[in-house]
């Protein structure tokens, strides 16, 4: 047995290249270059999730894995999809020394809601309670949810 462990030893410090990693990546290396997820791709990995719908994928701040946005029953999550796209994961991806939480910050992003003039005039307020002027040139609208 002594033999065997030997004889790979001797084989591997010889005939493997220095630096080989077999296939795991060294800290230079650039992973993204072998390894791909678009819209498609994500979209088919998820396809069998109802209501869900790919909306964009970018790398994540984590190497080795893809940050996916989705849409499921109108809300927008983040997800990642590791490089084997065997496995997906969802929770919160937060820096150890600065405690910087960056699927907060694109889950926020994601979610903002931004309103033109345009979409406000498609906003039903014959039922709305009215205060003040009904010509006032400004008018300001506020949304509550009683719960």
């Amino acid at each position: 047995m002594k033999r065997i462990v030997a004889f790979l030893s001797l084989f591997f410090f010889l005939v493997v290249p220095a630096g080989y990693t077999f296939g795991f990546a060294t800290s230079d290396q650039d992973c993204s270059k072998c390894h791909s997820l678009n819209v498609a791709d994500a979209t088919e990995l998820f396809k069998d999730f109802q209501g869900v719908k790919v909306l964009e994928v970018r790398q994540s701040p984590l190497k080795g894995l893809w940050e996916v946005d989705i849409d499921a029953g109108g809300r927008k999550h983040v997800l990642y999809v590791d490089y084997s796209k065997k496995f997906f994961m969802q929770g919160a991806l937060i820096t150890l020394k600065e405690k910087r939480n960056f699927t907060q910050e694109r889950q926020e992003e994601l979610n903002k809601i931004i309103l033109s003039k345009d979409d406000l005039s498609r906003i039903p307020i014959g039922d709305a309670l009215l205060m003040g002027n009904k010509e006032a040139k400004h008018k300001i609208i506020v949304f509550s949810d009683p719960d």
